[in-house]
């Protein structure tokens, strides 16, 4: 494995638990480290850290609290 990623890696504690759940992608990064960023991609998907989610679950934390608002009065 290219020395950048293991520094990239080492430094961050979620994509090194992500690389102990799924061991598969210690021989994909050796083999090709082009595949670093779908790493990423899919590490981010596993743990809901895109965007997407994170607007997802305000969005959420909003009806929730826009609910308990329509409750209380």
């Amino acid at each position: 494995m290219q020395i950048d990623i293991q520094q990239k890696l080492l430094n961050d504690k979620q994509m090194m638990e992500f690389l102990k759940q799924n061991s598969n992608w210690y021989k994909q990064l050796n083999r090709n480290p082009a595949t670093y960023n779908e790493f990423i991609s899919t590490m981010k998907e596993k743990y809901k850290t895109r965007t997407t989610d994170k607007m997802s679950g305000i969005m959420e934390n909003i009806d929730m609290i826009s609910s308990v608002l329509n409750i209380l009065k």
